[in-house]
């Protein structure tokens, strides 16, 4: 058996050295960063269901961005919810008419917002309806519809023009009395930007929200194009079309899910405007967009826009995908 020589194990000993080093520098940064896993947290907020979920290395510090993202959203619930009896929002039903008001900066940005869907839609999205989704409730709650006294009445206290922003003191100022807002239509898309600003703040851009019907889409998890996201109409079993998003929002809006039906008349949660009932069409409308704030508030306006232009309409508005789809 022939022995090494020196020369030679002078030569191996650095090599074998060097691989060693090599091998143990690459394990530790492989340990220091962590194969990102998908991390899952789940709330009740708004009337339905919240969900984070997001790709990061670190479990611990994923739920402490997500509970952060909760705690945003609750606190946009609790300003801007039509339900809670001593919300911002409602409380400003109750104040008198000419008479401006202050309110929380939140509350300021999102009425903002809902004025301008309001104005580029002409009224199709309208955030003063409350009057009118008010009586849609005790129709669902007693089977029956109410006068139409009541519910022209309701309508005089509508309509978007009749509210005024002033940005530089932050008021707001009623121009009708017994006013009522209803931000059912952009809150949630709402709520699902500022979560997700607040993940990507915590450096886990990987995420996708899921706020009822809208989706806030961020970064595409890893090895992915994109998120896989299945677009929903009437029945609910199937899914129409499949996907791969990322940097975006989804919305889909229509009466899968919420309609009530009277003396043989379907009516969807969405209000007409120029009738003061819920739409009586089987209509879906799902629109991608930018940010959710957006593609939330385009597809109740789409919903209520004529079916023959929805799609070219939600464009016109900002969309950069409308799909709409009709039930006889």
């Amino acid at each position: 058996m022939k022995k090494s020589s020196a020369l030679e194990r002078i030569t191996v000993l650095p090599v074998l050295h060097f691989i060693i080093k090599f091998f143990l520098f690459h394990l530790v940064i492989a340990i220091a960063c962590g194969e990102e896993q998908r991390f899952d947290f789940e709330r009740g907020l708004m009337g339905t269901r919240f969900l984070i979920s997001t790709y990061g290395a670190d479990e611990s510090k994923a739920k402490a961005a997500a509970d952060l993202a909760f705690a945003k959203a609750e606190e946009i619930n609790q300003c801007a919810s039509d339900y809670i009896a001593d919300s911002e929002l409602l409380r400003l039903s109750k104040l008198p008419a000419h008479q401006p008001i202050v309110v929380s900066a939140t509350l300021f940005d999102l009425l903002t917002q809902s004025l301008h869907f309001a104005k580029i839609t002409e009224g199709r999205f309208d955030p003063t309806l409350g009057p009118l989704t008010h009586l849609w409730r005790q129709s669902r709650r007693n089977g029956a519809l109410s006068s139409a006294e009541i519910i022209h009445a309701a309508q005089d206290s509508c309509g978007w023009k009749n509210v005024a922003l002033d940005p530089n003191k932050k008021t707001i100022t009623l121009l009708k009395p017994n006013m009522r807002f209803d931000l059912g239509g952009i809150a949630k898309g709402y709520a699902a930007d500022a979560m997700l600003a607040i993940m990507q703040q915590h450096q886990l851009p990987r995420t996708c929200i899921t706020a009822g019907g809208d989706l806030r889409i961020g970064e595409p998890p890893p090895g992915k194009i994109g998120w896989s996201v299945g677009v929903k109409t009437f029945d609910p079993s199937q899914l129409a079309e499949t996907k791969e998003l990322s940097h975006c929002a989804v919305s889909t809006s229509g009466d899968l899910h919420q309609s009530i039906e009277i003396n043989g008349v379907h009516y969807a949660h969405i209000v007409d405007p120029k009738t003061g009932l819920g739409l009586t069409t089987h209509r879906a409308v799902t629109i991608i967009a930018p940010n959710a704030t957006t593609s939330d508030a385009l597809a109740t306006a789409a919903c209520v826009a004529e079916p023959s232009q929805a799609e070219a309409l939600a464009k016109q508005w900002g969309a950069t995908t409308a799909i709409s789809a009709m039930q006889p």
